[in-house]
């Protein structure tokens, strides 16, 4: 989660907020030592989409966008996150994300257009229905880190990526 913070503030990203489930202290204290604040969400169970919709009634109507990262990807870099709102910023698009040859990854950045959408209760399938009906329109920035892409699930992939080589 730290690494997901780092790449996100040093990527410019301002607030950072991250969402984390009631009684997680430890993950507060890491979440805020680099940098972030940090909202509980009471009702995790509904999946991702309701962090996210906790985050824009935090950030309010008059945000000019949200860039969404999973924790699970925390090989991405601050240079690429520059690089995404650089160019979010000179479009007019809705939504931006980044490519690593045929492969979408994130952050995925939402423009105020689609927050109703996000906020919809009726909504099924979450953040990615919104992006799967909005694709035509994206822009689809290409990026040389694949940790835009790379998915880091258990501890024996984070293993993998942190610490290569024999084990120890």
């Amino acid at each position: 989660m730290s690494a997901v913070v780092g790449a996100l503030v040093g990527g410019g990203c301002d607030p950072v907020l991250v969402v984390v489930a009631p009684e997680q202290e430890e993950i507060v204290r890491k979440a805020e030592a680099a940098g972030a604040a940090v909202l509980v969400n009471p009702d995790p169970g509904e999946g991702p989409i309701t962090s996210l919709r906790l985050v824009l009634e935090r950030l309010g109507e008059d945000a000019p966008g949200v860039a969404f990262c999973p924790v699970d990807h925390p090989l991405l870099t601050a240079e690429t996150v520059a690089q995404l709102l650089d160019a979010y910023r000179e479009s007019e698009t809705a939504l931006a994300l980044p490519v690593v040859g045929e492969k979408r990854g994130h952050p995925v950045i939402f423009g105020p257009a689609l927050f109703p959408e996000l906020k919809d209760p009726g909504l099924e399938g979450g953040a990615r229905t919104v992006v799967h009906r909005h694709l035509d329109e994206a822009l689809l920035i290409p990026v040389h880190d694949p940790g835009a892409v790379t998915d880091i699930d258990t501890p024996e992939q984070y293993r993998a990526a942190f610490f290569p080589g024999p084990p120890r």
